[in-house]
């Protein structure tokens, strides 16, 4: 099977990742998928699309390298770092938006005034320059999955992985959410989204249909 779109070629020393004949199934149960062969690189968001069952979240887990597959190869070129964002948004109640997303920066060496600066930047980026100053308690749950993509952004991953990021959420919260992940095609980051929701998928530039290698 191959995806829907991809990007026009990857530059040399850009993040890429190719999938061959890639299958997986648990021991000796049914294949969840087969003979995959797609190649992600960066300056897209990629939608992974499939019916429930399908094996989205494990594909995200294979395509991290934290798992193995049952049959194909996954092969990684400039990929050495991966930020996950799960599809139950958590922080520290207290903190506020700004700090949740300063902190994988204030971790990789960035100063605090510098770290503060960029996390707004990041916070902007997904409309959520209001809220920079409001702790975490505070946001709707639009906003807390908003900011967690923000985070994930913030340390400038070779891959992002998002697992359904609105399917905790009701159909008018999902808009901004899908706004967000539609701005997040940015250079440098390959970035693959987990999702059942149709308007999610159509805010990506790709699509992998799980559904049609079954």
């Amino acid at each position: 099977m191959r995806i829907a779109a991809q990007s026009a070629g990857a530059e040399k020393g850009d993040p890429e990742l190719v999938a061959e004949a890639l299958s997986h199934r648990f021991g000796s149960g049914p294949w969840l998928f087969e003979a995959l062969d797609f190649v992600l690189r960066t300056n897209e968001v990629y939608a992974l699309t499939g019916p429930s069952g399908s094996g989205k979240s494990t594909l995200l887990g294979i395509l991290a390298g934290w798992g193995r597959p049952a049959a194909g190869a996954v092969r990684r070129r400039n990929i050495e770092s991966v930020s996950w964002v799960f599809q139950n948004p958590h922080g520290v109640a207290g903190r506020t938006a700004v700090d949740h997303v300063a902190l994988p920066l204030l971790a990789r060496g960035a100063l605090h005034p510098e770290a503060r600066r960029r996390a707004r930047a990041g916070l902007e980026r997904v409309g959520l320059a209001h809220v920079a100053d409001a702790p975490f308690r505070d946001l709707s749950g639009g906003e807390a999955q908003r900011l967690m993509l923000a985070r994930g952004l913030a340390s400038k991953p070779d891959l992002l992985l998002v697992d359904e990021p609105t399917a905790q959420l009701d159909a008018r919260t999902s808009v901004s959410v899908n706004e967000a992940i539609a701005s997040v095609a940015t250079e440098g980051t390959i970035v693959v989204v987990a999702t059942h929701d149709a308007q999610t998928r159509d805010a990506c530039t790709a699509v992998i249909d799980l559904g049609r290698t079954r």
